[in-house]
């Protein structure tokens, strides 16, 4: 499939605090409705979103690895949904835009039929706004 997603976002904080944001714990446990976020951000690294499965107990909803680091300008990752064998690829950007930071989100390599890219591209414009508005204003809104 050659239909990547791509989302700009600016959003009025230093590009420092805005890499905090999308690789800590906690403002993932509150932009992704409480999945539990555990990383090791750095190149050949993994990272998961781990939340209630469909039985109630806990699940690996998203897994990646890392394939390239650069705080706080650049990460990349692979991106697999839940237990699918298919994965994509995640690039984010991070550029400092006057009393901003441009953030955007790209993520390509999507296989046919892979049914995360309709999640994704759904999820992502959630996922973003809500990270957006924490960090502008300390608190955000409930995924739906």
């Amino acid at each position: 499939m050659s239909n990547p997603l791509q989302f700009v976002f600016y959003i009025a904080v230093k590009p420092e605090k805005l890499w905090e944001g999308l690789v800590s714990p906690e403002s993932n446990r509150i932009i992704f409705a409480g999945a539990d976020f555990e990383a090791d951000v750095k190149s050949g690294g993994s990272m998961k979103w781990i939340g209630p499965g469909a039985d109630g107990k806990p699940a690996v909803l998203v897994k990646g690895e890392i394939l390239r680091s650069e705080p706080p300008k650049l990460l990349q990752y692979t991106f697999q949904l839940g237990q699918s064998p298919l994965k994509s690829r995640v690039t984010v950007e991070l550029e400092p835009e006057t009393e901003a930071t441009k953030l955007t989100i790209r993520h390509d390599q999507w296989d046919e039929g892979d049914p995360a890219y309709a999640f994704c591209s759904d999820g992502w414009p959630r996922i973003l706004s809500r990270l957006k508005t924490l960090l502008e204003t300390g608190k955000t809104f409930r995924p739906h």
